[in-house]
């Protein structure tokens, strides 16, 4: 019997999973990590998301209840040090970072399968929607049914090695039939849990106080429009995103969005939506499954963040660490910090972060 160690959140996801490989007959053990503690002082009265306790308490009771033993890992100084420090680094540089990826990556996965040998697991699962191919002799991820669902945008670093150990039970699934599974097995109080939206470091979704109680401090500059003009005064540039139109706290008649940020003199460009289109991209530190195969076929569909649509482009690779893309179409908002993912068909074929 194969054994698998199952990563659990809690939520109705990682739980309707390891129902499901328990009825394929694998040996389960599940695992949960505490990464970040939310009551900290000038933080929030109550935790919530997936690094709460009571979330973690809720994954314990899961995998008792299905009959497989449990362990809470504490990573938080692991987490604090890769994630939170890359998340407070890239704002303070004028990047707009992407923290789930680098916590799939580095986090999830690469501490999930040193606990995996640990306790002689053949393989790792967890809850995200996403499948898993092979094609040319490589491992590729592939998008998940479910394409409203589809987390491959965020798993795009996991390397071949990684997937050839990954189960993802709910990659054929749509959420739908995911809700349709808990219920019918008794879990009607999860299959109506709300999910949460926000970064699991950020439960108030409010960045800019995260930013500053971690020693973020930059006194406050110029707006500029595309020319130069001053147009008014901001609190800082790493409070401000690529394509942020809202809580600028200016008004100039009609809307303006953040189309450029110059750290090094502490100015946010401001300008209209049209400005934020572009027909090219450059993609640093870049991870592609088969080099080879890019550059005899280059064609490939890009996503510039997770809500936008993958949309035609060409790759120019000058080299296997950068990729250079031109866009069929103009797309609005490309964010240095954030990852470009490519695939071809259903396939991620590779990424990188945007510079």
């Amino acid at each position: 019997m194969k054994r698998v160690l199952i990563a659990m959140s809690g939520g109705i996801d990682s739980t309707v999973s390891a129902l499901l490989l328990r009825e394929q007959g694998y040996d389960l053990i599940g695992c949960t990590f505490r990464t970040f503690d939310s009551i900290r002082e000038s933080c929030l009265a109550k935790e919530k998301g997936c690094c709460s306790i009571e979330s973690i308490m809720e994954a314990k009771y899961n995998a008792e209840r299905l009959g497989f033993k449990h362990h809470i890992v504490d990573f938080r100084d692991t987490f604090r040090q890769c994630v939170i420090r890359d998340f407070v680094e890239e704002y303070s540089h004028g990047r707009t970072p992407n923290p789930c990826v680098l916590c799939n990556s580095h986090i999830k996965w690469g501490k999930l399968l040193e606990m995996a040998d640990q306790w002689d697991c053949d393989y790792i699962a967890t809850g995200h929607y996403a499948r898993i191919a092979e094609r040319d002799g490589h491992t590729y991820l592939r998008c998940a049914v479910d394409t409203h669902k589809d987390q491959t945008y965020f798993l795009w670093r996991l390397t071949e090695s990684n997937l050839r150990r990954t189960l993802f039970p709910l990659g054929d699934l749509t959420k739908t039939r995911v809700r349709e599974i808990a219920r019918a097995h008794g879990y009607e109080k999860l299959a109506e849990k709300r999910e949460s939206q926000e970064i699991c470091f950020v439960p108030d979704n409010d960045y800019r106080r995260f930013l500053r109680d971690e020693g973020v401090h930059v006194e406050p500059g110029e707006y500029v429009d595309n020319e130069g003009h001053v147009l008014g005064r901001h609190e800082g540039f790493p409070f401000y995103t690529i394509g942020q139109r809202k809580g600028l706290g200016i008004a100039l008649g009609s809307p303006r969005f953040v189309t450029a940020i110059d750290a090094e003199r502490n100015r946010v460009v401001l300008g209209e939506r049209d400005d934020l289109l572009t027909t090219s991209a450059t993609a640093c530190r870049a991870q592609l499954t088969d080099p080879d195969a890019i550059r005899r076929c280059p064609d490939v569909l890009a996503r510039v963040r997770y809500r936008s649509q993958a949309v035609p482009a060409t790759v120019e690779m000058s080299d296997p660490q950068t990729l250079r893309l031109r866009f069929h179409e103009p797309v609005w908002g490309v964010t240095p910090g954030q990852s470009l993912v490519i695939y071809q068909d259903d396939l991620v074929v590779g990424g990188g972060l945007l510079c």
